[in-house]
Order: C-alpha cells, then structure tokens, then sequence
C-alpha cells in the first residue's frame, strides 16, 4: 500500500517501502512529517502555558482585589468579598479557557491538514470554526486544498492521455521498423515513410505540448509587432484553400479594411490555423473566417456548417485532449488556441448547435 495512512489517533504514517514514483536521490521515508507533529506539539504546549499565565495572572488581580474589599470594609463585608472573588475567579478561568480552546482546536485542525496536504492527502477539509480570522483562514486552507486537489487530477490525466497519444505512432514506428529487420518488408519507400508520417506525429505532439505547457504557465515568449490581422487570416485561410480537394467546403474571409493590432503574428497564425482546421475538417460545404475590429479590439469568428457539437460536450472543448470521436488529431488544437489567445490577453469561445454548425470566436486586444 503506497501513500499516507492513518495510524492510531490523530496520527499519519508513511509506508516503508519506497514508493515507484519516489525520486531516486531522495531519502525514503521522508522526514518533513515530523517537523509537523512537532510543531504541533510546540503550539499546543505554548497554548497551554499561556492559558496558565493568564489564570495566574487573574487569579493574583482577584485576590487583590479580595485583600483590597476585606481591608476597606472588613466585618460583613470582608466576608462577603471572599465568596464573590471566588465567582469572579471562575467566570474568569471559564472564559479563558473557552477563549484558548476556539483557538487552539481551529489551530490545531489547520496543522493536522497541513500535515495531510504535505503527506499528498489533497483531498483534506477542515472545518470553519473559530473566530471570524480563524474562519477566513480555513477557507483559504480549504480553497487551496481543493485546487491542489484538481491540479493533481488534471496532472493524472495529462499523463495518462499523453501516454494513450503516444502508444499509437510508437507501435507504428516499432512495427515497422522490426519487420524490415526481420526482412518481412523491404526497406523501400513504401514501408519507411509511413515510419517518416509518425515521427512526425510525435514530433507535432511534443511541440503542441510544449506550447501549451509554456502558454499555461504564463511564460512563453511573444514576440509582438504591428500586424495586418485581416491579411493575416486571409493568408491563413488560403493556405488551407489550396491544399483542399475540389469536394472539400469553401473557405471566405470577410474583412472590410486592414486590421492593425500589435500581436505575434506567429502565434495569431497558429491559432487561426488550428481554428480553420476544425472548421475545415467538420464543415459541409463552406468554411466562413469573419474579421471586425473597435477602437481596442480586434474580433475573429471562424463559422462552419457542420453537423455542430453536442451540448454535453460544448463546455469542455478548450481542454486538452478533448476531441470527437472520429477526429484522427491529439485534440489539443483548441486548448493551444485558448491558451495562446489568453497570452495576448484576449478570450475565446465556441458557439454550437446541433445541425446548426460551430462558430468559435477570439478576441485580441490592438496594443499589448
């Protein structure tokens, strides 16, 4: 069993065998568990130490207040003083004992859920209990939490799509080149550019991920530069009219007037290719590239006339990944655009009906 688990009450245990995926040049088990439960025997210590301060501390005002009843009145009324000190006394050490218990229990809960997210356990919560900061701080815990939590999903499925991606055009090139060794193919042209086709798919792949990797972590490059856009998509859309087949859709560019915008063309290009892609790929018989512009923003619509996206399906086109069924590509298109789009500092979005077609719209700002 790989993984934290509970061991006893209120303590975490990490397995004694190294786990696979375990960095070689670490030291197993690792020791930052421990500086946890230190640290909250440190904390629960100190907290009880304060609270006997402070009951001291009152217990010394309430005798003298007691000294200073009995000396002023004497008789009755220092008689009286004593059992009243003694309620005051206990209304006091009620108090600073509820006080140091709405901190320490939030406290402690907070340290014992660090712990847990340190361990891998990103599935923890705490409860929001305590005063109003305590109660922020839990949220803030529970929130961080909860996207660690989905971080460590989507990295689970990255891998394991990325993986799927790969097996295919590996066992092509694999195949392939064991049967020419094994001389059941001849090494001619034939058999050897279907290998050439897949390493060019891996190829593609690799770069398309680390575009998106490097997009998604706010830190690729933009080289922008004052841009005619309109020209740009329509030299985007005639490299794709060029390549088609008589039977393939038509694809129209509208656009009234140069549109001057300070973007990469590079990248711009690359979204506009993978965007007339689609379009071309899912469209019957025409492709539209529409082109509009204010005094800040530059507008790109790319329509079809396919048979459209399910609406169960709608939301999630920008993921990575995410593709229909029949598509023969990685789907990583759109995420790749959305990612390069929010680089600019621009947005996108997709529109669908089913049998209406799909018209995904970007956005871009004119100066970086």
């Amino acid at each position: 069993m790989h993984g934290p688990w509970r061991h006893g009450r209120g303590e975490w245990r990490t397995p004694r065998e190294r786990p696979p995926w375990w960095p070689e040049n670490e030291a197993w088990p690792p020791e930052s568990g421990r500086p946890w439960r230190a640290m909250s025997a440190r904390f629960a210590r100190r907290m009880v130490l304060f609270a006997a301060i402070a009951f001291v501390v009152f217990a010394f005002v309430v005798a003298a207040f007691v000294a200073l009843l009995i000396g002023t009145f004497g008789g009755v009324g220092g008689g009286a003083a004593v059992p009243l000190a003694a309620f005051l006394l206990l209304v006091v050490s009620f108090n600073v004992a509820r006080g140091v218990r709405r901190l320490i229990v939030p406290l402690g809960d907070l340290i014992d859920g660090a712990e847990r997210v340190e361990s891998g356990d990103y599935s923890v919560r705490v409860r929001e209990r305590g005063p109003r900061e305590l109660k922020a701080l839990s949220r803030a815990f529970n929130a961080m939490s909860s996207r660690l939590e989905r971080s460590e999903a989507e990295r689970r499925r990255l891998l394991a799509d990325v993986s799927h991606e790969l097996r295919t055009p590996l066992a092509i090139v694999q195949g392939n080149l064991e049967a020419i060794i094994d001389g059941v193919h001849a090494a001619d042209e034939a058999h050897v550019r279907p290998i050439l086709d897949e390493t060019r798919v891996l190829a593609r792949l690799i770069e398309d991920l680390r575009t998106l990797s490097l997009a998604e972590a706010g830190v690729l490059a933009l080289h922008r530069e004052p841009t005619d856009v309109a020209a740009l998509a329509r030299d985007t859309a005639a490299s794709f009219a060029a390549s088609a087949t008589t039977a393939g859709p038509s694809i129209e560019t509208t656009a009234a007037a140069p549109i001057e915008a300070d973007v990469d063309p590079v990248r711009v290009r690359e979204v506009l290719a993978n965007l007339i892609a689609n379009a071309v790929r899912y469209a019957r018989t025409r492709v539209q590239v529409a082109l509009s512009s204010t005094d800040d923003r530059v507008t790109v619509a790319v329509v079809d006339d396919g048979a459209g996206i399910p609406a169960d399906a709608l939301p999630h086109v920008f993921e990575r990944f995410s593709k229909s069924p029949e598509s023969r590509g990685a789907g990583l298109g759109l995420a790749i655009a959305k990612s390069l789009v929010a680089a600019h500092g621009g947005e996108i979005s997709a529109r669908s009906e089913n049998g209406r077609g799909t018209t995904i719209t970007f956005t871009l700002p004119r100066t970086g």
